[in-house]
């Protein structure tokens, strides 16, 4: 009878075993090893690691968000209510968003937001506009675009260096809808010049530093699969 009560403790044990095995499966989740690669993202650590830092110019300016998130804004209708408003206008913004996409981090998007600074005037420089296509909104690209061409038909080059960025700030955040914007001070300092088709000095001095502010705005759906951010405007305060 002891041997008997013996094995009847040792089916219990084993099937209480057995539950928290299924238990803790279903709160953690199991990984397969096979997830497929995440898409590039320059707001992410790692991808802005990989960004190039050699050049910049100053850009084309848009004073105001693309015409394509303001109208994603009217239709979803007025904020959501996402928390304590915080003690400043930008501290509320940067709850709201957190509160809708719980992957926001501030020094993570800082990151990003330079590389993809440095990638976007790259690639204006160069004329690049296959690069700058899926970084930017509809109007700002096209606002980029036109001051590629322009410079092409008048046969001018630029001559750019970036010294270095020496602040890289969020001023302005908010959530309009499901659509998050957030807006960087960058302050660089810059080497422009812009060449001629025999190439004289047209504009710009090969030998002067010049310090140059420039305001980015980015917009993502936070409800969207895509980590991508969006450049909807630019602005310069020089």
């Amino acid at each position: 009878m002891e041997n008997g009560f013996q094995f009847f403790d040792i089916l219990i044990l084993a099937a209480i075993a057995g539950f928290l095995v299924l238990r803790l499966r279903s709160v953690l989740g199991r990984r397969s090893g096979h997830q497929p690669p995440r898409p590039y993202d320059p707001f992410r650590k790692d991808s802005a690691e990989e960004a190039d830092e050699d050049k910049v110019i100053k850009l084309p300016d848009r004073g105001a968000k693309d015409e394509a998130f303001d109208e994603e804004i009217a239709e979803a209708g007025a904020p959501e209510q996402a928390g304590p408003a915080g003690d400043t206008p930008l501290a509320a913004g940067l709850t709201q968003i957190k509160l809708a996409d719980r992957g926001f981090d501030e020094s993570t998007f800082l990151g990003g937001g330079q590389a993809a600074f440095e990638m976007v005037v790259t690639s204006f420089a160069q004329g690049d506009t296959k690069t700058l296509r899926p970084l930017l909104s509809n109007d700002v690209y096209d606002d980029f675009a036109g001051a590629i061409k322009a410079r092409e038909e008048a046969n001018e080059s630029l001559e750019t260096t970036l010294v270095g960025v020496k602040e890289a700030e969020i001023i302005e955040a908010e959530l309009q809808g499901k659509t998050a914007f957030v807006t960087v001070k960058f302050v660089s300092e810059q080497v422009n010049v812009t060449r001629n088709a025999v190439g004289e000095v047209v504009d710009g001095d090969p030998n002067h530093v010049a310090a140059i502010t420039d305001i980015w705005t980015f917009a993502r759906n936070t409800r969207s699969r895509d980590p991508n951010w969006t450049l909807v405007a630019t602005r310069s305060s020089n």
